[in-house]
C-alpha cells in the first residue's frame, strides 16, 4: 500500500487527487467551499498504527488543531521571560504535505524482524509499522523490501540482516534512510524521476552492534549483495553502535557499496548529502525556510550596503553558523550573497565547498571549527558581516557563541531553531547583549508530531533593562540574568551594572552582594559608598541569602556542610546549610543558605559531599552536565538567588525580597521531570514571587523573620561598625526553622512596595556620614551560639568536612 493512500484509494474517496484528509498529503478542502486567506483546511489522517506507535502523537487531531497546539508550545516557551513579553508569535506556517513527506527516517529493528518505532506505552517494545503514512514513497518502498529480506535473508547478506537480540545472536539494531533528489543524469530507474526532472534515490545505513560486527570484508560483500536487490538505493553504509549508548547512531560509519555521498536538491540549488548527516525532513518546508532567510537579508537597509565609493550597493556579507552540509550557505550564495560558512564536521565542509563550486557559485569560504572559536578568530581579524544566520542543533547556541556573535555587531541575525525552549533561553540572553526580535515565525517542519521549527529575526537594540524588585533612597535590588557578570569584565560584552545605569534616575552604583557570572537572582546595588557599607553590614549581621539549587543525586533530607575554603593562599571557615525540597529524575532540588559568602561556596561545598550542582562546569559531573545540556537545555549552573531577608539598616523594617525562578531553569526542570515537580514546588512557595515586603518593628506577623546569623571571623565584612545613631535596633524575634515552607508571611502582613519610580515607604534619609568619614575597620570574633534545628540532625554529622584543600 502506498504510504499516501487513503481509505478508498491511493488518493482518497473516489480515487481523486486532493480529496479530504486521505491524499498524498496535499492539503484539501472537503467542503469544496472557498477558503479565507490564511485558513487551514480541515484534514484528518487515519493510520492503523496510531493507537500503538509513538511516532505521530498529534495524529488524532484535525490539522488546524495541530497547528494551534504547536503555536501554543512556542508561546509557552517564552512566557516566563520578562524580556520577551512583547514578542509576538505568528500563526504556524502549514506544510503542503502532511503525509508522505518525511525524507529522513531512523527506524528500530526488533529482535523478531519488525521495523518501526517505540510504542506509546513508554517501554522499549518496537511497534512494526508497515505502510507508514509519513514516509516519503522512496523510503517506504525500501523499508518494505527490507522487511522481506530480514524475514528471509540471502546467505551472502546474513552478516547485515540478522536482527540484534540481547540474549542471543544478531547484529542489526536499526536502519537510517535518507531520500536524495539527484540530477537526472544519475543512473536510476525511470520510475524515480520527479516532476522537476530529478532522480530520487536512497542512502541506506545499517546500524550494527559493534561487539558483534563481522569482518570488514564480510560487511562489504553483504553490502554489494544487498544493493543489487535494492534498485532505489544508491549507497549502503554500516554504522557501529556502542553497547550502552542512548543515541541510535554511533561515532563510526563505513561505506560498504555505492556512492559515499549524493547530491540533494532543495529549491533551485543542491547540497551534498552523506550518510547520517543532518537534514530537515520536510523538503518543501526547508525550501520555505531558505526563501525566508534570503528575503530577510535582501531587505537589509540600503545605507548599510553602500561601498567605499558611496555610489554602488555592495553584496551583503553573511556568516552562516552551524552550516551542516551547506544547504543554507549554498542557497544564500545563489542569491548573490558573500557567505562564510562555519561547521565543526570537516567532511561536511569539504562537501559544501565541492557543491558550491560544481554549481558555478565560486569557492565557498567554509571553515571548520567550533562556532564560538571561529567567530572569535573573525573578531581578532576585524572582519565585518551584514548578517549572521544560526541553525544550531537542539541544544541551541552556546553561551560563548552568543557573546561572540553579539561582539561581531552585525545589523541582522536570523535564528532557526528546532526547540522552542532553547530558542527562548537564547533570545533572552541576546536581549541583554543588544539584540531583540519583534516576532517569531513557527513552521510545521514535522507534521503530526509536537515538534515545530521557529525562525526569529533579531536586530540591534539597546540591552534590555533589568527588572527592579525593590528600591529606596539607599539601594536598588534587581534581577540578574545568567551568563552576565555583575560588574564589567573584559571577556564579556556587558554587565548587570551597565544595564542598571541605563535606568532613569540611577547613577554611581556600588555592589552589595556579588553573584557568579552563571548564577541568576537578586542583586543589591547601593547608590553611594556609605549606603554600601550600611547594607553590607546589615546583610552580614541580620540578613540571609536563600538559593534554589539542583544537585546531582539524592541528598539527605537536610544537612550542614562545614568545610574550609582556600582563597589567595589562606583558608577560611565556611558553612552551608541545605534542605531537600524535592527529588526530580533522580536529582535533588535544594533550598540552600550559605553562612558567609565565600566565592563559589555553594558549588564547592556541594561538590565536596558528592552532590555537585547540575550544570556546574568547574566543580560538576561532566557526563551529567552533558546529558542535561543535550536533553534539557541546561547551559549553566542550576543556582538561583531566590530570596533575600534583611533588617533595613535605616528604618529597622524587616524586608523580604523575592525573585521567581528564571525561565531557563524552569524549562530545564520541567523537561526533566514534567509539570508535577513544578506544581509541587509552587504549592510549597518554593519558586518565589517577584515581590518585596516589609514589616516595621512592633507590627504583628504570622510568620516572623529569622534571627541574625553570627559569622565566623574570616567571613566578617571588612568594614567598621556603624555610628550609634545609625545602628538598627537589635532584632527580637524567635529562631526560625527551615522545616517550614518558604512562605514567611501572608500577603496582608506586609505593606506592598511602591512602584519603581517612587518609594514612599521610607522618609528621605538625613546626612549620616560623620565628620572625617567612617571609623577604621574592626573585626570581632563571632561567639559560638546555638546551632539551629536544621543542623542538629544526626544525618548531617558526616558532612562536617574540614579540609585545607580545594
Amino acid at each position: 500500500m502506498d504510504p499516501g493512500a487513503g481509505k478508498n484509494g491511493p488518493n482518497g474517496p473516489d480515487n481523486t487527487p486532493g480529496a479530504a484528509g486521505t491524499g498524498r498529503g496535499i492539503l484539501s478542502n472537503p467542503t469544496r467551499r472557498t477558503l479565507r486567506a490564511g485558513e487551514i483546511p480541515s484534514t484528518m489522517i487515519e493510520c492503523v498504527h496510531a493507537e500503538q506507535c509513538g511516532g505521530c502523537p498529534l495524529i488524532g487531531m484535525d490539522y488546524a488543531q495541530q497547528l494551534t497546539t504547536k503555536r501554543a508550545r512556542v508561546v509557552s516557551a517564552i512566557v516566563h521571560y520578562p524580556a520577551l513579553e512583547l514578542l509576538y508569535t505568528r500563526q504556524v506556517v502549514p506544510g503542503d504535505q502532511i503525509v508522505g513527506y518525511r525524507g529522513r527516517a531512523k527506524l528500530i529493528v526488533s529482535s523478531t524482524g519488525g521495523i518501526g518505532l517505540y510504542g506509546r506505552s513508554g517501554n522499549h517494545d518496537v511497534i512494526d509499522i508497515p505502510n507508514c503514512r509519513v514516509l516519503a514513497p522512496a523510503l517506504a518502498e525500501v523499508t518494505t523490501m527490507l522487511r522481506g529480506l530480514i524475514a528471509s535473508p540471502p546467505p551472502e547478506a546474513r552478516g547485515l540482516l540478522l536482527p540484534y537480540d540481547p540474549h542471543g545472536g544478531g547484529v542489526l539494531r536499526a536502519i537510517d534512510l535518507r531520500e536524495v533528489h539527484m540530477p537526472s543524469t544519475t543512473a536510476l530507474p525511470e520510475t524515480t524521476t520527479t516532476a522537476q526532472g530529478n532522480r530520487v534515490g536512497v542512502l541506506l545505513t545499517f546500524v550494527l552492534q559493534r561487539d558483534r560486527v563481522p569482518s570488514r570484508d564480510e560487511l562489504k560483500e553483504a553490502g554489494r549483495a544487498l544493493r543489487s536487490l535494492l534498485p532505489r538505493v544508491v549507497g549502503i553504509a554500516a554504522n557501529l553502535h556502542e553497547a550502552d549508548a542512548p543515541q541510535i547512531l554511533g561515532p563510526e560509519t563505513m561505506v560498504l557499496d555505492g556512492v559515499p555521498h549524493a547530491e540533494d536538491r532543495i529549491g533551485p540549488t543542491y547540497h551534498v548529502a552523506s550518510f547520517g548527516s543532518f537534514v530537515q525532513v520536510h523538503r518543501g518546508q526547508a525550501s520555505r525556510v531558505h526563501a525566508l532567510i534570503t528575503r530577510e537579508i535582501a531587505s537589509l537597509d540600503m545605507q548599510l550596503l553602500i561601498d567605499e565609493t558611496g555610489t554602488n550597493r555592495r553584496q551583503p556579507r553573511v556568516l552562516d553558523l552551524y552550516g551542516g552540509s551547506g544547504a543554507i550557505s549554498i542557497a544564500l550564495s545563489h542569491a548573490k550573497n558573500i557567505v562564510t560558512m562555519v561547521e565543526s564536521f570537516a567532511p561536511a565542509v569539504q562537501n559544501a565547498r565541492a557543491a558550491a563550486e560544481a554549481q558555478g557559485l565560486g569557492k565557498l569560504d567554509a571553515r571548520v571549527g567550533d562556532a564560538a572559536d571561529v567567530v572569535n578568530s573573525l573578531l581578532a581579524n576585524n572582519e565585518k558581516f551584514d548578517a549572521v544566520v544560526m541553525n544550531p542543533p537542539r541544544r541551541g547556541v552556546s553561551p560563548a557563541a552568543r557573546e561572540a556573535i553579539a561582539r561581531l555587531g552585525a545589523p541582522l541575525c536570523i535564528y532557526v531553531s528546532c526547540d522552542p525552549d532553547t530558542l527562548a533561553r537564547d533570545l533572552d540572553h541576546f536581549s541583554r547583549l543588544g539584540y531583540t526580535s519583534s516576532e517569531l515565525i513557527p513552521i510545521d517542519m514535522i507534521p503530526l508530531t509536537e515538534e515545530v521549527e521557529t525562525v526569529a529575526v533579531l536586530k540591534r537594540a539597546p540591552p534590555a533593562q533589568p527588572r527592579v524588585i525593590y528600591e529606596d533612597d539607599d539601594v536598588i535590588v534587581v534581577e540578574k540574568g545568567p551568563h552576565e557578570p555583575v560588574e564589567n569584565q573584559p571577556e564579556y560584552l556587558g554587565s548587570l551594572m551597565q544595564r542598571c545605569l541605563r535606568l532613569p534616575g540611577v547613577s554611581n552604583l556600588k555592589v552589595v552582594n556579588k553573584l557568579d557570572t552563571g548564577t541568576s537572582g537578586l542583586c543589591i546595588f547601593a547608590r553611594n559608598e556609605v549606603a554600601r557599607q550600611l547594607w553590607t553590614t546589615a546583610l552580614a549581621t541580620s540578613g540571609r541569602l536563600i538559593y534554589l539549587v539542583a544537585a546531582k543525586g539524592v541528598t539527605p533530607t537536610k544537612g550542614a556542610i562545614a568545610r574550609d575554603l582556600r582563597e589567595g593562599g589562606r583558608s577560611y571557615m565556611a558553612r552551608t546549610r541545605y534542605r531537600r525540597l524535592a527529588v526530580a529524575s533522580g536529582h535533588s532540588i535544594l533550598r540552600v543558605i550559605p553562612d558567609g559568602h565565600r566565592p563559589h561556596q555553594i558549588r564547592r561545598h556541594l561538590a565536596a559531599i558528592g552532590h555537585p550542582v547540575l550544570g556546574d562546569e568547574r566543580y560538576g559531573h561532566v557526563p551529567t552536565n552533558r546529558y542535561f545540556e543535550e536533553k534539557h537545555g541546561l547551559d549553566r549552573s542550576f543556582v538561583h538567588l531566590i530570596r533575600i531577608e534583611i533588617v533595613h539598616p535605616r528604618t529597622g523594617a524587616k524586608l523580604l525580597i523575592e525573585s521567581t525562578l528564571p525561565g531557563d531553569l524552569r524549562a530545564s526542570l520541567e523537561r526533566a521531570t514534567g509539570s508535577s515537580v513544578i506544581k509541587f514546588l509552587e504549592q510549597k512557595h518554593a519558586l518565589g514571587e517577584n515581590r518585596a515586603s516589609s514589616m516595621l518593628p512592633g507590627e504583628p506577623s504570622t510568620a516572623p523573620m529569622p534571627p541574625p546569623r553570627p559569622l565566623d571571623r574570616n567571613s566578617q565584612p571588612a568594614i567598621g561598625p556603624m555610628p550609634n545613631d545609625l545602628a538598627p535596633p537589635p532584632p527580637s524575634y524567635p529562631p526560625d526553622s527551615l522545616a517550614e515552607p518558604m512562605s514567611y508571611a501572608s500577603p496582608d502582613s506586609f505593606a506592598a512596595p511602591p512602584s519603581y519610580a517612587t518609594q514612599t515607604a521610607y522618609a528621605q534619609p538625613p546626612s549620616y556620614a560623620p565628620p572625617g568619614g567612617l571609623p577604621s575597620p574592626t573585626i570581632t570574633e563571632a561567639p559560638t551560639e546555638h546551632v539551629p534545628e536544621l543542623d542538629e540532625s544526626p544525618r548531617t554529622i558526616r558532612h562536617a568536612i574540614v579540609s585545607d584543600d580545594d
